[in-house]
């Protein structure tokens, strides 16, 4: 067998002989080929002939009258270097994307006036041949206004161009042949890339810099117009925040990122003003020091002195620590900022892909969700050295279903885990356990059915309600809680905005909030003290899909963390529980 380790190298130099006897053959065979007396050469043209292509699609096929110029994708097979469309019989400035793609500059001209226009590529002799045909509709009426739903990437590293590799792709609906990405309102390059979207080519300059850069899809007329903006943010490294947790004396906040472009995991550091909630940057987010790509949850040790941030790794294990791990920092008292202390790395099965994680009321237990790709779900559970915040592991617990986030009540006698159903669409469990409140350990006590695709659980302050944001039903489940054994017992459900990621409780009990990660909303609810049944008070506008919210202690302001705008909303609480949005702050 071949060593691996040899491969590509070149190989050794031959030996002196063995060169000169090479370039005696080598004149032997020249002479050979020339002949000697002034024969015929023989010819040297070994050129194949091009194969006959064929189109399968054409993106867009259609375009109204008097449409601007715009680029036209063709797919198909057999396409070479030198291949030339032909739009209504005219030849196109062609350019080669692979055998099975072409793009054609299309002139506003061609399109001027309404009719059929057959589609062809051309390859030349020898051998070649014209493809089948496909027509290209020129229609009367007005191009309608563009929407767009997600750009991929969103985020660039300063000065990083591999981050977008030069090209953006926007995604949403209501193209038209000419459509233009803008880049802060002005054209960038575009492309048409099939499926509802766009391909944009940014430059070095667009993300020289670190900040935010609207970004918009234009139809040209007739009618069209301008879509709505979305944000892409060019950041020295945290992107895509996902979760935010408060020290108990509500004096800081700090918020769990994600890494642009595969940078890691961050969290972003705030001070909190007491009379007027507004949020001010402690400082450069900290890293996590693990795989963050993909963060989990933040959490809070009572005392105030300790955070815990969990990366959840690369369930697809293509990444280097890919199993995730829980990092740990110490909370410097005046000024919030975070030091690092190290943390706990994954390691399948045991911490293996960590997600969401909670500490108990004592400040002496933790318990964080883990497992996937194919590793048993479970709780691991910790116990916390009071001096240092390190983690000690005390085993694991079982779970069922897809646990996707834990809560433990105000007294610290019960956990309660809400998990997905491993079958698409089905309802969700919670799954309750007691805690051993001499050892953390966990025992379980049952579960009862969610919500579909359920996605947060929260506990009252009183420990009587218990409340599931279900993503998949656009609704909350409540609860009553059995204050001896912890049972829980459906109370029903209240309708929620599209796609609810994130439900809390005010200090008081007196309210319930739930983030809408598709709606782009909170919902706001108040809670019956006796039932612990929810009424609506209406829904306030968050960010671009906004992710996790927590409550400040002193239950007068409330925080949102926003994924997809990369910031935080910051909203004042009423005597009535309704929000009002007070401004918000990039991470």
């Amino acid at each position: 067998m071949q060593n691996l380790r040899t491969v590509g190298r070149s190989r050794p130099t031959r030996r002196a002989g063995f060169q000169s006897q090479t370039i005696v053959l080598l004149v032997v065979a020249l002479i050979g080929v020339w002949g000697c007396g002034g024969g015929t050469s023989q010819s040297v043209d070994n050129q194949s002939p091009s194969p006959t292509p064929t189109i399968s699609a054409i993106s867009p096929n259609s375009a109204v009258a008097g449409n601007a110029a715009f680029t036209l994708t063709i797919s198909g097979t057999n396409f070479v270097a030198a291949s030339t469309v032909y739009f209504g019989g005219a030849a196109l400035a062609t350019t080669f994307v692979d055998s099975t793609q072409l793009t054609a500059a299309i002139p506003a001209s061609s399109v001027a006036s309404t009719g059929m226009l057959a589609v062809t590529v051309t390859n030349a002799a020898p051998g070649g041949g014209t493809s089948n045909a496909i027509n290209f509709s020129v229609t009367g009426g007005s191009n309608p206004v563009p929407t767009i739903s997600s750009l991929s990437p969103n985020c660039a590293l300063v000065g990083e161009q591999s981050s977008v590799s030069n090209q953006l792709t926007v995604v949403g609906q209501n193209f038209a042949a000419g459509s233009v990405v803008r880049w802060n309102g002005s054209d960038r390059p575009t492309s048409n890339g099939g499926n509802d979207g766009l391909i944009a080519q940014i430059s070095a300059s667009d993300i020289a810099a670190a900040g935010t850069a609207a970004v918009t899809v234009f139809n040209s007329a007739p009618g069209g117009g301008s879509s709505n903006s979305l944000p892409f943010t060019v950041t020295t490294g945290a992107a895509d925040p996902q979760s935010i947790a408060m020290d108990p004396a509500g004096k800081f906040a700090y918020v769990l990122d994600g890494g642009c472009d595969g940078a890691g995991g961050y969290v972003s550091m705030y001070t909190i003003n007491s009379t007027t909630g507004a949020l001010a940057s402690i400082g450069p987010p900290v890293s996590t020091n693990g795989f963050g790509v993909y963060p989990g949850s933040i959490a809070a040790e009572p005392s105030g002195k300790f955070v815990y941030a969990t990366n959840e790794g690369d369930p697809w294990g293509y990444e280097e620590g890919s199993n995730g791990s829980v990092a740990m920092y110490t909370i410097n008292a005046t000024t919030g900022a975070l030091t690092s202390t190290g943390g706990v790395n994954g390691n399948c099965p045991g911490l293996c892909l960590p997600s969401s994680m909670v500490v108990d009321p004592s400040g002496k237990f933790a318990y964080v969700v883990t497992g996937g790709a194919g590793i048993p779900f479970n709780v691991a559970m910790y116990t916390i050295e009071a001096s240092t915040g390190a983690l000690t592991s005390t085993g694991a617990i079982a779970t069922g279903g897809v646990p996707v986030s834990v809560a433990v009540d105000p007294a610290g006698k019960f956990v309660y885990v809400a998990a997905q159903n491993i079958t698409p669409g089905l309802a969700g469990t919670v799954f309750m356990y007691t805690i051993n409140t001499t050892t953390g350990a966990l025992a379980s006590i049952g579960t009862i059915a969610a919500g579909t695709y359920p996605a947060s659980v929260a506990v009252d302050p009183s420990g009587k309600f218990a409340y599931v944001a279900n993503f998949g039903s656009n609704d909350v489940s409540m609860y009553t809680i059995d204050g001896a054994t912890g049972a829980l017992t459906s109370t029903g459900t209240i309708a929620a905005g599209t796609g609810p990621a994130s439900v809390a409780v005010d200090p008081a009990g007196r309210f319930a909030y739930v983030t809408n990660f598709e709606s782009n909303d909170v919902s706001m609810y108040s809670i019956d003290a006796t039932t612990g049944a929810l009424t609506s008070i209406g829904t306030v506008a968050a960010g671009s899909n906004p992710a996790s919210i927590a409550i400040r202690p002193s239950g007068k302001f409330a925080y949102v963390a926003n994924s997809a705008s990369n910031d935080v909303s910051m909203y004042s609480i009423d005597a009535t529980g309704a929000l009002t949005l007070i401004g918000t702050i990039g991470i």
